[in-house]
């Protein structure tokens, strides 16, 4: 009884109301608000001078107002249009998407409502994308029916490169295709054309010091090889050795510039027939000659 009385003397006591209120845990509470994004100070004056400069823009639209809204956002522009070159084949030139991409941003300034609380700086993205790839499908004369066949042609190749290991063959990806190999062979003629290249593609030798185009180095079917030539001047020098001059013009005349005896004849004031019996000495002893040797 008496260690009963010291143990309840020790249990501390409470006030009547305290013991009425029932204890709680307490938890934290997060808040579910979204983050708020501070801006710098040098960018909220810049987003005030726009808002200021749309607001003047919208009450009195002159070209000088809007000739200033297009040097502001002209970044957007560049940023957009090298971003979307990177993807692009050779032959189409920056200048050409930053030109078309500043037709979009001129559309975007027109249309822009600052009133819908969207910030330019997204609302016009879209537009100016838009406006370079409406230019490059205008660009683009092939069908977009043969370029998605181009494209799945090569994508097909790829894909049977990596799983065989080696090229594959045109038997094997007419195979892969579930196609017959004539229909693959039309297929070839039919993407032929999509695969073109700019002659003014240019690009640096290996120690840098000049620069190549494509034009450059084409052949040109038309003009003579200087190879060929000199080769064809050997050539006439050893035929017509120990020739006298009439002989080896007829030699020359007849087999290098292809005219017939009767033109010869006209050329040197020689009958045909003569010319004709010359040739055919010339021949003869030539023949004798090598072989002889």
């Amino acid at each position: 009884m008496k260690n009963l009385l010291q143990a309840q003397a020790k249990a501390p006591v409470m006030s009547p109301a305290a013991s009425s209120v029932p204890t709680q845990t307490t938890h934290s509470v997060q808040s579910t608000r979204p983050p708020h994004f501070e801006v710098s100070p040098a960018q909220a004056a810049l987003n005030k001078e726009a808002d200021q400069l749309w607001g003047l823009y919208k009450a009195n639209p002159t070209d000088q107002l809007r000739n200033r809204l297009i040097e502001r956002y002209m970044f957007l522009v560049r940023s957009r249009a090298e971003r979307v070159w990177a993807r692009l084949p050779d032959g189409i030139e920056l200048d050409d998407l930053i030109s078309s991409g500043t037709v979009g941003l001129i559309d975007a300034i027109t249309s822009y409502d600052p009133e819908r609380g969207v910030r330019f700086e997204y609302f016009c993205l879209t537009r100016i994308e838009g406006a370079m790839l409406d230019e490059l499908r205008s660009m683009d004369w092939v069908p977009r029916m043969v370029r998605s066949k181009a494209s799945k042609l090569n994508e097909t190749y790829k894909t049977l490169e990596l799983q065989l290991g080696h090229k594959p063959t045109d038997q094997e990806v007419a195979d892969h295709l579930g196609i017959p190999a004539e229909e693959l062979r039309q297929l070839f003629a039919e993407t032929h054309s999509v695969n073109i290249t700019s002659l003014d593609k240019s690009w640096s030798e290996n120690d840098g010091s000049k620069e190549v185009r494509e034009i450059d180095i084409l052949a040109d079917r038309k003009s003579e090889d200087p190879t060929e030539r000199l080769a064809k001047v050997d050539l006439i020098r050893s035929f017509t050795k120990g020739l006298t001059k009439t002989e080896r013009l007829i030699v020359i005349l007849y087999y290098y510039e292809n005219m017939t005896m009767r033109e010869i004849g006209a050329t040197l004031e020689l009958s045909e027939s003569r010319v004709s019996q010359m040739h055919s000495a010339i021949v003869e002893r030539i023949k004798k000659l090598y072989q002889d040797k």
